[in-house]
């Protein structure tokens, strides 16, 4: 038995992407940003219309990125940042906070909201995930931001 599939084609064209971007960690997110805007362009989006918006650090994420949500003319968020673990347990603190700041804004806004926080134990594995041999986690972010966007046009509304 088969239902209904509602897997809608991968395509940047119409959506109108906002990215929100940790300073922390410069090195690891400038190339986030740049796999996310490769990856939006190579979905037929303009790289140039994408809202960037850069915070201090990953902590400052959620706030940012529910205001972006919020814009009318906003269709789906991405946060972008690197936390690294240190000697200290500010990394759990960080990291816990701003997924669950993320996820948060995300329920509130009903918009995407895609969590593309790096995580690392060292910042070779950070720069492996930013464009390394692990891939670029910024342009994955991006392909699952267009995903749920048109899963949910497609779904529709309540």
């Amino acid at each position: 038995m088969q239902g209904k599939n509602l897997s809608p084609i991968l395509t940047a064209k119409g959506v109108r992407l906002a990215v929100a971007v940790a300073r922390f960690n410069e090195r690891v997110t400038k190339a986030l940003l740049e796999g996310a805007l490769e990856a939006y362009a190579r979905l037929g989006g303009e790289p140039r219309e994408v809202l960037v918006a850069w915070v201090p650090g990953s902590f400052e994420l959620p706030l940012v990125a529910k205001r972006l949500a919020s814009r009318p003319d906003v269709d789906a968020v991405v946060a972008l940042g690197a936390v690294i673990r240190g000697e200290t347990p500010h990394f759990e603190y960080v990291a816990a906070q701003a997924a669950s700041g993320l996820m948060q804004a995300m329920l509130q806004t009903e918009k995407p909201i895609v969590f593309g926080v790096l995580t690392t134990n060292s910042l070779e594995e950070a720069l492996e995930r930013s464009g390394g041999k692990a891939g670029n986690k910024g342009a994955e972010a991006v392909l699952t931001a267009l995903e749920v966007v048109k899963l949910l046009e497609a779904i529709g509304r309540p």
